[in-house]
């Protein structure tokens, strides 16, 4: 909780909350300082800073300049930090493992205040946080600050809620959703975007087979936490695109929803908006069409939130192709003209380019056509949407030319499931026997998104692993209403996507195993998770008490009072589902590296005014393959890159816990540093007192690497 260098300190320091206005009331003079106010950066989501103390040539002299551990980590290693830090006047704000928020002293790290919702009765805390959001008028300094389906107002001085909005300073984000969600699960883990007294936010859903709430698009009141607009991404009767669903689906399908992030234009009032996946993501029977305005990009009035234009980048999805994050707003040269353009980096490892006014796109769209799905009830939308350029930054393709060569035996094992699964094509439907998704589940793109910078060129870091999906009739012996009639098909339609049938969890995406949970939790233990969800994991409130009771028996393999097939129902899409699938499934060899020759992870820089690639180069390594000889492959990898004027390109992301600098011209690698977990986030970059620091929160937690607590700041020696 201390500074790395506690002697830099005077002997006399005020109290917290007067020594951060001092701070803030500094930072107003120092025109050499630089903030990190927004998410990414700024409203444009460019991850782009002008600093540029820091370059090429004196890069590798970055030293650590303080460390601060925030407290809140999970002994089991599924906690995470994914915070991109906001820099404002010599003040950091971020969040904790455990989802507190806090304020530090930028150039030193010294903890300023700190705020803990869980120690407010009535709130909660649960999910991922990714970022947060500063606004301020006059001596009025907000921090809003979401977790689970809360929103907070905190005073950015002091750390202590702000009474006059909402209820005493938070309101209820399953409020105002034009349809009773109670039970259903809704968290946020990205913030919104403010344009003038308005915050715009969007949230995450559940996208199982499972009920799942509607994925509005809301703004609301900064000051006093009410509700100004709503945009229905699942049209209602007279809406636009109401005729690509089944009649009244608004009324039961979920999903649809902005969980990554927005770009505001603030001139043009414009804000961009980036919809991910109805749900159930991987069987659309009950959604038959189009599905407007799910997997679009859509511009909304942001005043209104009226529509002005939309593209769709996936038609009536069924790989959970989410757009993964904020679109960038960048200026191009295009056909000898200057356009203001929006580009939407994509999970298939695409980059998507259009009219920032019109949604014309910038390079041409060709709609594809691909295989139809054979599962019962589905109809697979016979064409699919491909821009002619940029070339897409993942490969598209796997054959068995694609198949690892690390070893004879690795090849030989990954050959033998390659002939039982069915042959990888882009879109291949879902099927029974096992489907090929490359680039994965986690892209390509992932929600760390890309950054761009004045010249039009934007840098993304992308994924190369293969995913395998594989779909199963839920078992469901099913009573006169159509629903589940036993704890195990509940259990298997709505909890095996991520603990699996045979329960052993899947440490990659922070899911514990079942197998023994009798003997490490109690069924009050039980009943609680189900009702309120913990980390990753939703809220299944929606189920009855006689279904959770049931499905907790079977957890336990025990047997509660006698249940009738009617005491089983009451869930409305229970039943509804025919399918679920088998659990999210990378596809490894037996020594946990990816089943395909690498690169399993690149940092790419593509010249949007053309289309074209300047550099790709791979992003991490793993170090004993590095000694055996074999060339960096890269790694899976999360989090974004930060651009800056002094010509560098920071990332961290990689599974081997390093923070990198590329030469922003050529891709070469100039400097990495190793932290004390994995860079699962974004960096910021920001000046206190004309020095420049470059910060990462090293949560890690995923993919079955380590957790961690701190945040790291780096800076040139003085």
């Amino acid at each position: 909780m201390i500074s790395s260098n506690p002697t830099r300190f005077c002997r006399w320091i005020p109290c917290p909350s007067l020594l951060l206005l001092l701070l803030q009331l500094e930072g107003t003079s120092r025109a050499a300082d630089s903030n990190w106010p927004v998410y990414l950066g700024d409203k444009a989501s460019s991850h782009y800073s002008d600093l540029r103390q820091i370059t090429p040539r004196n890069v590798e002299k970055l030293q650590l300049a303080w460390m601060y551990r925030a407290g809140g980590i999970d002994s089991s290693n599924r906690s995470q930090i994914q915070c991109n830090p906001l820099i404002v006047n010599g003040v950091l704000y971020g969040t904790s493992p455990d989802l507190q928020l806090f304020a530090l002293e930028a150039a030193t790290g010294r903890e300023l205040w700190r705020f803990n919702p869980a120690s407010i009765l009535g709130l909660s805390k649960a999910g991922v946080s990714r970022g947060l959001v500063y606004w301020e008028d006059g001596p009025d300094r907000r921090i809003l600050y979401a977790n689970d389906h809360w929103l907070h107002a905190i005073d950015a001085v002091t750390g202590s809620r702000i009474g006059s909005f909402g209820q005493q300073g938070s309101i209820d984000l399953k409020q105002d959703m034009g349809r009773d969600i109670g039970g259903l699960s809704l968290q946020v883990s990205t913030p919104g975007v403010v344009f003038g007294d308005l915050l715009i936010m969007g949230m995450r859903l559940g996208e199982g087979p499972a009920p799942a709430a509607p994925g509005h698009i809301r703004a609301f009141n900064i000051r006093t936490g009410k509700l100004v607009w709503r945009f229905h991404t699942i049209p209602q009767p007279g809406e636009l695109g109401y005729e690509t669903w089944p009649p009244n689906a608004h009324q039961y399908v979920g999903g649809a929803n902005v969980w990554t992030g927005f770009a505001l234009d603030e001139r043009r009032g414009l804000v961009f908006c980036p919809t991910g996946s109805a749900a159930f993501d991987f069987w659309g029977g009950n959604r038959l069409g189009q599905n407007l305005f799910a997997n679009c990009l859509i511009a909304l009035d942001a005043k209104t939130g009226q529509r002005r234009w939309h593209q769709q980048l996936v038609h009536h999805d069924l790989w959970d192709r989410d757009l993964p994050a904020p679109p960038n707003l960048i200026t191009l040269q295009h056909n000898g003209k200057r356009v203001d353009a929006v580009a939407q980096v994509t999970k298939s490892g695409h980059v998507f380019v259009f009219h920032r006014e019109t949604g014309d796109p910038l390079f041409p769209i060709q709609e594809i056509p691909v295989p139809m799905s054979d599962l019962s009830g589905e109809s697979a939308w016979p064409t699919q949407p491909i821009p002619s350029k940029p070339a897409p930054f993942s490969r598209q393709l796997l054959t068995y030319n694609e198949l690892t060569d690390l070893s004879p035996v690795a090849h030989r094992q990954a050959l033998e499931r390659f002939a039982k699964l069915r042959p990888h094509t882009p879109f291949q439907p879902p099927s029974k026997e096992g489907t090929i998704i490359f680039p994965g589940f986690d892209g390509g793109a992932e929600w760390g998104g890309a950054a761009t910078d004045p010249d039009g060129v934007l840098y993304v870091n992308a994924n190369e692993m293969a995913w395998v999906l594989t779909m199963v009739e839920t078992k469901r012996a099913v009573d006169g209403a159509g629903a589940p009639s036993s704890g195990a098909a509940i259990f298997n339609q709505i909890c095996a996507a991520c603990h699996g049938l045979d329960r052993t969890g899947n440490a990659a995406q922070n899911v514990p195993s079942l197998v023994g949970v009798e003997q490490r939790l109690k069924k009050a233990d039980l009943l609680s998770l189900l009702k309120s969800g913990k980390g990753v994991m939703p809220s299944f409130d929606f189920l009855t008490t006689t279904q959770r009771d049931a499905v907790i028996d079977h957890l336990l393999g025990t047997t509660s009072a006698a249940r009738s097939g009617d005491d089983l129902g009451g869930a409305d899409a229970l039943g509804i589902i025919p399918y679920s699938m088998t659990g999210y499934h990378r596809w490894l060899d037996t020594n946990g590296y990816p089943a395909i020759k690498p690169p399993w992870g690149t940092l790419n820089a593509i010249d949007l005014n053309t289309g074209d690639y300047r550099w790709r180069v791979p992003l991490g390594e793993y170090p004993e393959l590095t000694a055996q000889g074999v060339p960096k492959t890269g790694t899976e990898n999360y989090g974004g890159p930060v651009v800056t004027a002094g010509g560098l390109v920071f990332i961290g992301a990689s599974r081997d816990e390093h923070l990198r600098a590329f030469d922003r011209k050529t891709g070469k690698e100039l400097w990495k540093a190793k932290l004390p977990a994995a860079g699962y986030a974004t960096p910021a970059t920001y000046s206190v007192n004309g020095r420049q620091y470059v910060v990462i929160a090293c949560g890690g937690g995923k993919i079955g690497t380590r957790s961690g607590d701190n945040y790291v700041a780096f800076a040139l020696p003085k």
